[in-house]
């Protein structure tokens, strides 16, 4: 089962949109890019839905079905671990297998040693083709670095092996995440991670890696754009020297996750996978339920209440909503508005208050983080929330759509 060159993984709380999700995706065509849809939806997010990873499997097949889509398509078991695989088994053809747990966790003293051994040959001098720094290698280094991530990979390979014995090899896709950390890995680091996943038998087909700034959820891009420049060009760097000397899949690409509305760096991802020929799979960060608030904002009446009491309830309840993802926001609760203020506007005002236009003078970043985890409390509405997307359905896809065409993929691709 191969992976396009181009994929997005694309997230649907309430699995509502795959038909307008799909309809994005297929815009692409248009421009001669074909890009492969993977609906992608974890653990963590079921569990707050209270829904199965069967219906993500119905949402992207009943999508698919409607629409005449005749490429690849796949459903992503998103950030899973050996604790919680199981569910997704049936379902699922893309695994992401996260590991930022376990790294700094030190393996055996032997399976070190072993490590060395096996990486022998790269002693001494080393330099990556298109990277301008030269490189030491040294025994002490080779085992810093296994002492870092040798554990968690070989986790990784635990995992990957229960899959592969309950799907069959080559039937479905694995990636190798380990974003959720504090510090990027370097490119040596990155070189012999990539080792470490052929040693231990995983085709794995995406990485994804950590780069360096604050990848907060359905929000830009926050750090030094230079200095990610750099990182993601050398990682594309050594991924190229990786398949070579590890015999790693060919398709073998970056992923970058939590890449919705990474605005600013999209020209410069776009930029450098044109100049290397390569692929990207982006990760989108649960956008969709706030394109969704927005449409329902739009509607008026009932739906735009609802959008209003699910805030409120949202600020009433923030150290609940907003613990779970304190890594990957920042919010500064005195420029959230107030309830009053809130209530007062109408639906044209919050949906440009919460609607990702960053120039737009009511756009309010601290608004849509908060709006963003508090998809528990739309869950919470059960049918009554669902029953208004099937109302608004129309206006509620339109948002969606333009959502992933126009300022993600239109941005990465410079249409």
């Amino acid at each position: 089962m191969q992976l396009g060159k181009y994929s997005f993984g694309i997230g649907d709380r309430f699995a509502m949109q795959g038909e307008a999700q799909l309809k994005g995706i297929m815009k692409t065509l248009e421009y001669g890019i074909e890009i492969h849809p993977v609906w992608n939806k974890s653990n963590r997010e079921h569990m707050t839905i209270h829904s199965e990873p069967l219906q993500t499997r119905q949402e992207a097949d009943e999508a698919v079905k409607a629409l005449g889509w005749s490429k690849p398509y796949f459903v992503d078991a998103d950030h899973i671990n050996m604790s919680n695989v199981g569910k997704f088994i049936d379902h699922c053809d893309f695994f992401t297998i996260d590991v930022a747990d376990f790294i700094g966790k030190k393996a055996t003293d032997e399976e070190i040693k072993q490590f060395v051994k096996n990486n022998e040959k790269f002693l001494g001098k080393f330099s990556i083709p298109g990277v301008e720094e030269q490189f030491e290698i040294t025994r002490k280094l080779l085992q810093e670095i296994a002492g870092k991530f040798l554990f968690a990979i070989k986790q990784a390979g635990t995992i990957y092996r229960h899959i592969e014995k309950k799907k069959g090899a080559g039937n479905f896709v694995t990636e190798v995440s380990m974003d959720e950390v504090a510090e990027a890995q370097s490119p040596i680091e990155m070189f012999f991670i990539l080792s470490m996943v052929a040693a231990e038998g995983i085709p794995a087909q995406t990485i994804a890696p950590k780069f360096t700034g604050r990848f907060n959820k359905g929000v830009d891009y926050v750090g030094d754009v230079s200095l990610f420049r750099k990182e993601f060009e050398q990682d594309l760097l050594v991924i190229d020297i990786a398949i070579t000397e590890f015999d790693l899949p060919k398709n073998l690409k970056l992923s970058v996750h939590s890449g919705s509305d990474k605005f600013s760096i999209y020209p410069i991802m776009g930029e450098l996978i044109k100049k290397y020929d390569k692929g990207i799979h982006v990760k989108t960060a649960g956008t969709t339920w706030l394109e969704e608030a927005i449409g329902l904002a739009m509607a008026g009446g009932e739906a735009l209440q609802m959008i209003k009491d699910i805030y409120k309830a949202g600020l009433n309840r923030y150290d609940e909503l907003a613990g779970p993802y304190a890594t990957v926001i920042d919010i500064d609760t005195s420029k959230l508005p107030t309830p009053s203020e809130v209530e007062s506007w109408d639906g044209e005002t919050l949906a440009n208050t919460l609607r990702h236009i960053p120039d737009h003078p009511q756009y309010n970043l601290h608004f849509r983080q908060l709006m963003h985890v508090s998809y528990k409390l739309a869950a919470e509405k059960g049918e009554t929330y669902i029953n208004l997307l099937r109302e608004h359905r129309d206006l509620v896809g339109r948002q969606v759509t333009e959502n992933i065409f126009d300022r993600h993929i239109k941005r990465l691709f410079a249409f």
